[in-house]
């Protein structure tokens, strides 16, 4: 099974990218999606961001406030790197379970970093989604209530696309300008290619 990771920076499409996948039957793991998961119910990660931040990052019947949170992180690099400490090794542990219950020659990781933290050492490979940051940034406003000066804080948490698309083993460009789905066909067969020759 090749495990390969899918990451782009905020509004450059990987969500769309992972429903192509997804068409193709291709099992994709959401690592954001499964992180608010784990925060809700994992006792171990509630307690130690209750720790770290303390009782006002959560509501009064015991639900994170992500809202909270997020002011409180996205405004400081070490409390972002305290929170991804936290939340990340766990995520880990879950992707690995995941991916044992699996049986598809190929699954993606979708996730918001992955170089950041050394992600890709544990992967086959790393699938990054690029768009021009104008571009991005009228889509995350679109689809959000997040300010250009908020979509722009949260860009400065992420790495650079340059950085991105040097480290990556396969760049997918989502910008209006070249077709999705071609792109994305043309990377799972030569995946798929690959995973079947390993056989």
């Amino acid at each position: 099974m090749k495990r390969i990771g899918l990451t782009g920076g905020i509004g450059s499409g990987k969500s769309t990218v992972a429903r192509i996948f997804r068409q193709l039957d291709v099992p994709v793991y959401n690592s954001d999606e499964q992180g608010r998961r784990i925060t809700d119910e994992d006792p171990e990660v509630k307690t130690a961001i209750l720790q770290h931040f303390g009782a006002k990052v959560f509501f009064e019947d015991g639900r994170l406030n992500r809202k909270a949170l997020a002011a409180r992180v996205f405004q400081d690099k070490a409390e972002l790197a305290a929170l991804n400490a936290i939340i990340h090794p766990a995520v880990a542990k879950d992707f690995e379970a995941w991916c044992q219950q699996q049986h598809a020659p190929i699954v993606i990781k979708e996730a918001a970093i992955v170089f950041e933290h050394g992600l890709e050492n544990y992967l086959d490979g790393v699938l990054v989604v690029d768009a021009p940051e104008a571009l991005r940034i009228k889509r995350v406003m679109k689809r959000s209530a997040m300010t250009e000066a908020e979509v722009k804080q949260r860009m400065a948490q992420q790495l650079p696309s340059e950085t991105l698309i040097h480290k990556a083993n396969w760049v997918i460009f989502n910008d209006e300008k070249h077709l999705l789905i071609p792109q994305v066909l043309s990377i799972y067969a030569r995946l798929l290619g690959e995973a079947n020759a390993e056989k």
